[in-house]
């Protein structure tokens, strides 16, 4: 007896995976000491880390759905995850994740703003989620 549908183009014997979805973290940045602590300028795009105790590996699709400072609307956001702190992490750093922010118009566009935001304290020596 076989359980794939009739008409199936998948032959005797074949399994079906299944998709894996995103997991998605509502993630609300409120101030911009939260902001710098968070921000990945480093990587390519820039990132973001969030606090998260749900595991996490390198390379899992993440939707993140970002409350930005004080604006009403949120920002979807889907990346993957290119940074993990594991639960009791060196030097006090929250457990999380970080994903790499998307190459579309939306990812720059935030990139943008984050860097303005940013500018004035650039070049601190203060300690953030991840390095």
């Amino acid at each position: 007896m076989s359980s794939l549908p009739p008409n199936s183009s998948l032959g005797p014997g074949s399994t079906v995976m299944p998709i894996k979805r995103p997991d998605v973290i509502a993630f609300n940045l409120k101030g911009k000491s939260a902001l710098y602590a968070a921000w990945l300028p480093l990587l390519k795009g820039g990132g973001l880390f969030m606090q998260t105790v749900k595991p996490h590996q390198l390379g899992d699709e993440v939707l993140v759905v970002l409350s930005f400072l004080d604006e009403p609307m949120k920002l979807p956001l889907t990346g993957k995850v290119v940074w993990v702190n594991p639960a009791h992490a060196t030097g006090n750093r929250p457990q999380g994740v970080a994903i790499q922010l998307p190459d579309t118009d939306a990812g720059k566009e935030l990139k943008k703003k984050i860097e303005g935001i940013l500018a004035p304290v650039a070049k601190s020596d203060r300690a953030t989620h991840t390095l």
